[in-house]
């Protein structure tokens, strides 16, 4: 008895010592299990970053910064050349990305001379901000800055096929002028159902002689190109400094570490890639990607983004035609020493990987690549022909949509078609866009598949007028990534990206989903989600699929799995438009309107939330134009109170939309 009392302070010590040496252990390893890393020159150090962008623009001595909300890189290369413009009228521009810098100080700009602040705002998705815009959206929403004397513009970009045509662009451009800022230009409206490139032109051709007429100076009749970055051929660098496709950290393919995002995608290994269309010319496709291990979540509708490649023989065409051996190790080196992006793409890299991973080359280029390239070409005719598509003429905006945009023909095609034209390989690179994520639809639940994400698409594939086959960049890529075979995994480097498509809160609430063709995605993941709460024992609504596709016996896709989930109940009903089985087309619209009753008994009385995913130009534009006329006929309304009536049911988050032009 004595020996266990005297015993029992020994062991609690004892314990307490042991339990100090874990947790300090534990506090040892939390600090310093990274080792510090060499910041790579791509990756800008983010403790010395200066969030005021007033005062580098008085360092650099810049009056114009133009701030961009960019989602595909477009709004961001509008920005850069505004703010390369500016040099042609005695002023020094920068651009900015919001996320970087403290947009409170936009009140400080009146402390220097003839300033001015762009916006270019593109929209995403339901007239949402961008990723890198949503901070700044959310401040000049609670906020009540006073911006007297600042003087702003704004040039919106955004698609007319969606609702909230520019929504944020036109925001921003009512927000500042309530919040006391000075407009000195009209909005710009930039549609990517016509021509984006058009409507910029067009609006910056205006654009500058306002501006010199407000600040009273004048163009300098500078037309000149002027290079924003200089080439640096390394000879002799170590290979494990240089990038091979990494978009961020140096060597972040072999060495992964969440948390995964844009600049930091998980490599996923494909563990499916099965066609599920039966017959037809087309190749549709299902794709697993495995998550396992890389602390990725996502919830049914949100989108996941990957990263492809370009096509090699693209790349190495490219490469013959210039004489340029593409091996050769190089940097882009940002001559403005101040500007936060020291390069246009990870460097050092090699001509090969830049064109492969990191450059659009398959696009048509915009205008002002085809400006710059001209004073390359050495025949007369060739470079008028360039100058003039680059120009705001009538004739040149013609020529550019017929030569360019309606022939589809991207930088290659363009070089073939004017053999005197042979840029240095280093200002092509300077000048073509980045090749950007492709996003796509989520097919399956987290529910019941944590560690899986699927896609479903369409391999895009097509003859241009010039005779020429082009090829969708992400969906020939994805096509070709098999399953492993030889112990050789094939991954895509993809994260995910959250939406607002979400099923209803509660899941007693009926849905009413409609989507043909690959548009059937997220109601892939829907539908497994309502399964597996109704197994949890929920109660679950009705489940209701409008799917549309060409001919039953070809591409009516996860055609087993839809028809089991109909006959277990999870699908209520299960209604299916074949549109070419029959002599008269037939559409999900004639089907909603076939049912409309159903339909109307669904939304009207019990709450349904509408689901609508896939093409926006048509297919959605009609579904709504069949749920006004069936609010017209069964709810004995007008056609502006049924339009009024689709417009609530949006507001209240009950009619959403997933769709692409």
């Amino acid at each position: 008895m004595t020996q266990c009392c005297g015993d029992e302070p020994f062991f609690s010590n004892l314990d307490l010592f042991l339990f100090s040496l874990i947790a300090g252990l534990i506090v040892y390893w939390l600090i310093f299990r990274k080792k510090a890393e060499p910041i790579p020159e791509f990756k800008k150090p983010q403790t010395t970053r200066e969030t005021s962008f007033i005062d580098k623009m008085k360092k650099t001595g810049k009056n114009i910064v133009v701030f961009y909300g960019s989602q595909t890189g477009t709004a961001e290369e509008f920005a850069n050349r505004l703010a390369k413009d500016a040099h042609r009228y005695g002023m020094k521009g920068m651009s900015a990305d919001p996320e970087e810098y403290d947009l409170s100080e936009l009140s400080r700009l009146t402390e220097i001379e003839n300033s001015i602040a762009i916006f270019c705002m593109a929209t995403y998705g339901e007239g949402d901000p961008t990723d890198n815009a949503q901070d700044f959206y959310d401040w000049l929403h609670e906020g009540d800055a006073d911006f007297s004397g600042v003087k702003y513009t704004v040039f919106a970009l955004g698609n007319k096929t969606y609702e909230h045509y520019n929504a944020m662009g036109k925001y921003v451009d009512q927000r500042l002028a309530e919040l006391g800022a000075q407009r000195i230009f009209d909005l710009g409206m930039g549609d990517d159902d016509g021509n984006l490139e058009e409507d910029f032109v067009s609006w910056r051709e205006q654009f500058w002689p306002a501006v010199c007429e407000h600040f009273g100076v004048e163009a300098t009749g500078e037309e000149s190109s002027i290079r924003q970055y200089e080439l640096k051929v390394h000879s002799d660098l170590n290979m494990n400094k240089i990038y091979t496709g990494e978009l961020g950290r140096l060597k972040s393919f072999e060495n992964q570490k969440p948390p995964f995002d844009s600049k930091n995608p998980f490599l996923a290994p494909v563990t499916v890639n099965r066609k599920l269309n039966k017959a037809g010319d087309r190749h549709l496709m299902h794709l697993e990607l495995d998550i396992t291990g890389s602390k990725i979540r996502y919830e049914s509708g949100d989108h996941v983004a990957v990263y492809p490649i370009n096509d090699s023989v693209i790349v190495n065409r490219i490469g013959d035609l210039l004489g340029v051996d593409l091996d050769t190790v190089i940097s882009l080196n940002n001559l403005d020493e101040e500007s936060n992006k020291k390069h246009p793409f990870p460097c050092p890299t090699t001509y090969r990987t830049a064109l492969t991973h990191y450059l659009d080359i398959t696009n048509p280029p915009r205008t002002n690549v085809l400006y710059e390239l001209a004073q390359y070409a050495t025949e007369p005719k060739d470079q008028e022909n360039m100058r003039k598509m680059a120009s705001s003429s009538a004739e040149g905006k013609a020529l550019y949509q017929s030569w360019v945009l309606d022939s589809c023909r991207n930088i290659l095609a363009i070089l073939e078609d004017f053999p005197s034209l042979r840029p240095p390989i280093d200002h092509l690179c300077e000048l073509l866009p980045r090749l950007q994520a492709r996003y796509y639809s989520i097919a399956s639940s987290s529910k019941v598949h944590p560690n899986s994400i699927h896609i479903c698409a369409v391999v895009v594939e097509y003859k241009t007028k010039t005779g020429r086959v082009n090829k969708g960049v992400a969906t020939n890529w994805l096509k070709n990534k098999m399953p492993a075979d030889n112990g050789h995994k094939a991954t895509v480097p993809m994260y995910i990206r959250k939406s607002q498509f979400r099923l209803p809160f509660k899941s007693s609430n009926p849905v009413i989903m409609i989507g043909p063709g690959t548009g059937i995605a997220p109601f892939m993941g829907f539908v497994q989600e309502r399964g597996w709460l109704k197994e949890q024992g929920k109660d679950v609504g009705e489940t209701v699929l409008y799917y549309g596709c060409r001919y039953k016996n070809e591409d009516f896709l996860y055609q087993e799995e839809l028809e089991e989930f109909e006959k277990t109940g999870v699908l209520t009903a299960l209604n299916v438009a074949f549109s070419r089985d029959q002599a008269e087309k037939v559409y999900v619209q004639h089907l909603l309107k076939k049912n409309k009753e159903a339909v109307w008994r669904l939304v009207h009385t019990d709450n349904a939330h509408i689901y609508i995913c896939g093409d926006a130009r048509y297919m959605a534009r009609d579904v709504q134009n069949a749920f006004y006329e069936i609010a017209e006929e069964l709810g004995g309304m007008s056609r502006a109170q049924a339009v009024d009536y689709i417009k609530k049911l949006m507001t209240k988050g009950r009619y959403s939309q997933d769709v692409w032009s």
